[in-house]
């Protein structure tokens, strides 16, 4: 199956805006697809975790590197931003930031 095609079918399932997959940028999808593990399937946690529906791109992107630098405390997060460059991060955050309030 071709990657945008996947891209978008995740988009729509997860609450995300399909213009996004016009991007096709499927890495990015892939890795902030483990994001909805913890918060939520839509980003909409259910409890123990933030909500990441309705927050900007940049808050989240600011949180991520907030995270990776150790200047924000973490559980895991801290571990999570660093296994990604800055620009990855820049591209998961943009997608979570188009999901739905």
């Amino acid at each position: 199956m071709h990657k945008g095609v996947v891209a978008t079918m995740f988009l729509v399932a997860s609450g995300l805006s399909p213009a996004l997959a016009a991007q096709d940028d499927a890495k990015a999808v892939g890795w902030a697809a483990g994001c909805f593990a913890c918060h939520g399937p839509d980003g909409r946690s259910e409890g123990g975790m933030p909500t990441l529906a309705g927050q900007s791109a940049d808050g989240i992107y600011q949180a991520l590197v907030e995270f990776k630098s150790g200047k924000r405390t973490a559980t895991v997060m801290d571990r999570h931003a660093k296994g990604y460059s800055n620009d990855q991060l820049r591209r998961i955050a943009d997608v979570l930031g188009a999901a739905k309030e």
